[in-house]
């Protein structure tokens, strides 16, 4: 029996040495989309266009302005005359946001009291308007805290700063700096090893039945269950590499930290191909040629991409599709990923989503086996 699996796994890995073009999708690939997500895939918004319109032509004006010039959130790239000036700047495109400073704004801040400025965004990209508005409204306040201890010191003197505030003191566990690519970066790791490897052993076994060598082995003295570990085997090992390969990109290069047990880790990722060269193989039990696996692949792992929370959070869905999420095991990878890489948890945490995983590996692989006798009978 294993001399029987163990000629198949060799005659994978011969054949994946003898076609370069392989090799090169293996590693190249993986590669530039690593870097390519690591630095394109953000939360955090910068460089705003922006643009303003001052009405009121006064220090204090000038002063709140200087504080968004000066933060590289926000670029001026129009210096307003007119609201239609302002009205065409957005129109265009030309900025996604625009600031208002209506006259009599020094004014009222002089007397004490609150002055309004008016913020226009383009809600074209939502996402985009809703974390520039979060910055308009940090610069902002940043703003009215400074000047109000500036104007109490020039009316009362040193004591009359001595105003009660509440100071609001952030204290962000796990990414102090709140950095976005301490986020997505993990998440790279699930995302990529689940379409290499559902890719790798989905066509591995349909381009045998489409050139006809499938019935050929199945006629030898090697039985099904044999053929799928000597076929799956090398895809694990492969899967193993990939893992590898973007975890060293990640820490190496984007300097993501590792906090966790690199051993919790590498039975996440175990439990995991499992449960993708599953779902690999019972995609090309579906199918007959490698045309149709690509179509079912796509159709499979754009909404496992999405229902994972790799990026969009799964509280947020409506809750049928909360409910989908459970059978993905892509969901379960990146909470024990994220988990292992920033937080630094173990086991004592991660093992419901272990178990999960574990599960859906074997519901997957009893399901495959089952499909593959079925379509070689």
């Amino acid at each position: 029996m294993f001399e029987r699996i163990i000629a198949i796994i060799i005659k994978e890995f011969i054949e994946l040495r003898r076609d370069n073009s392989a090799r090169f999708r293996l590693i190249v690939p993986t590669i530039l989309q690593m870097l390519l997500f690591g630095y394109a895939a953000t939360y955090e918004v910068y460089h705003v266009s922006t643009a303003v319109l001052d009405l009121d032509h006064s220090q204090e004006s000038r002063e709140l302005l200087s504080h968004f010039t000066a933060s590289n959130r926000f670029d001026v790239v129009e210096e307003a005359r007119s609201q239609r000036d302002i009205t065409a700047a957005i129109d265009r495109s030309d900025a996604a946001v625009a600031l208002v400073i209506h006259a009599g704004f020094a004014e009222l801040l002089r007397k004490g009291r609150s002055a309004p400025l008016q913020v226009i965004v383009d809600g074209t990209n939502s996402n985009t308007a809703l974390i520039a508005l979060g910055y308009v409204n940090a610069i902002a306040a940043n703003f009215a805290k400074d000047y109000a201890t500036d104007l109490a010191q020039r009316i009362s003197g040193t004591a009359g700063a001595r105003q009660v505030q509440v100071v609001l003191e952030q204290r962000p566990w796990f990414n102090p700096d709140l950095n976005g690519r301490w986020f997505f970066v993990p998440g790279l790791i699930g995302t990529l090893t689940l379409v290499i490897v559902v890719n790798l052993t989905a066509f591995a076994i349909v381009r045998e039945r489409e050139v006809g060598t499938l019935e050929q082995i199945m006629v030898s003295p090697i039985r099904p269950v044999e053929f799928i570990l000597g076929k799956t085997v090398p895809f694990f090992v492969i899967g193993l590499f990939q893992v590898a390969l973007i975890v060293a990109v990640g820490t190496l290069w984007f300097q993501v930290p590792f906090a966790g047990n690199p051993l919790v880790l590498v039975l996440g990722s175990v439990l995991f191909l499992l449960s993708t060269l599953a779902l690999g193989l019972l995609i090309s039990t579906l199918c007959s040629t490698q045309q149709q696996a690509f179509s079912l692949n796509f159709f499979i792992l754009n909404p496992f991409f999405i229902l994972s929370g790799f990026s969009f959070p799964i509280s947020s869905m409506p809750q049928v599709l909360q409910w989908l999420t459970y059978v993905n095991p892509l969901r379960y990878y990146l909470v024990v990923i994220r988990g292992t890489f920033l937080k630094g948890v173990g086991l004592g945490v991660l093992w419901p989503e272990l178990a999960a995983m574990a599960a859906i590996a074997l519901i997957l692989l009893a399901t495959s086996i089952l499909r593959f006798r079925k379509s070689l009978e």
